[in-house]
């Protein structure tokens, strides 16, 4: 007799901050093709319309968006809205895959794993007065480091939200999210499977963040990616793909 195989979960895929959802297909090549995947647009950034200025607000408008027990893949800015949605919503969501995660962007006295709050301040203000080379700027961090450097800021080069007039000011909310967003008291409430991936060599947001939300989550595990920087589904996707859709169904 044969005994029917159980339905893959559904993945969510949240990307980060400037960008959209088309920065995922490298790795939408090496996922199971009978696998449901949906990649929505962050607030503001794509085709999807704003929503407000907290982070709470954006992560329900993307609610609806959202297949039952799904597993929810966030990367940068894409994994605190996937750390808020678990909180919010723990009964919609059966696991979190978080990729160049940390619970906080800036650093502080009690949080040395971020970049200073000064520099965070200058890359504002020079995106108020010239966006597209700030979003240029962006990318070459998020590449920085990474073994394939040069295609890596190719795949989010032309991934990204245009600094236009129909998206300036909702991109402009984004940094400030990353600014201010400080998710670190609600981590030892998440209740559901976390599995993180992080780039050895990333500049953005260091491993010793991810290694600090491994410990405190109650089902957090690590793995690192050796010679990867913030982007690492984009430098080895067939590898990040294996280890999500493992995860995944386990």
């Amino acid at each position: 007799m044969n005994i029917a195989s159980p339905p893959l979960r559904p993945l969510v895929l949240l990307h980060g901050w400037g960008l959209s959802a088309a920065v995922w297909q490298p790795l939408l090549e090496h996922l199971d093709p009978r696998r449901s995947v949906c990649v929505p647009d962050l607030p503001g950034h794509g085709k999807a319309a704003p929503a407000g200025s907290t982070l709470a607000g954006w992560a329900d408008a993307l609610l609806p968006t959202l297949p039952g027990h799904c597993v929810l893949v966030g990367w940068s800015l894409g994994a605190q809205l996937a750390l808020e949605l678990a909180h919010r919503h723990p009964e919609r969501i059966a696991r979190l895959m978080l990729i160049g995660a940390s619970p906080r962007f800036t650093a502080g006295e009690d949080w040395p794993h971020g970049l200073p709050g000064a520099t965070l301040d200058d890359f504002r203000a020079q995106f108020d007065s010239a966006p597209e080379a700030t979003q240029r700027r962006f990318v070459a961090l998020q590449s920085l480091g990474d073994r394939a450097r040069k295609s890596v800021s190719a795949a989010l080069s032309g991934s990204l939200t245009p600094a236009d007039g129909a998206h300036q000011a909702a991109l402009a909310n984004g940094l400030q999210l990353l600014a201010d967003t400080d998710l670190r008291a609600l981590i030892s409430g998440i209740t559901q499977p976390v599995r993180l991936l992080h780039g050895r060599e990333d500049k953005l947001m260091p491993l010793a963040a991810a290694e600090w939300l491994a410990d405190q989550l109650p089902g957090g595990r690590l793995s690192v990616f050796g010679q990867s920087g913030h982007a690492p589904f984009l430098s080895r996707p067939a590898d990040c793909a294996g280890l999500i859709e493992g995860f995944a169904d386990e």
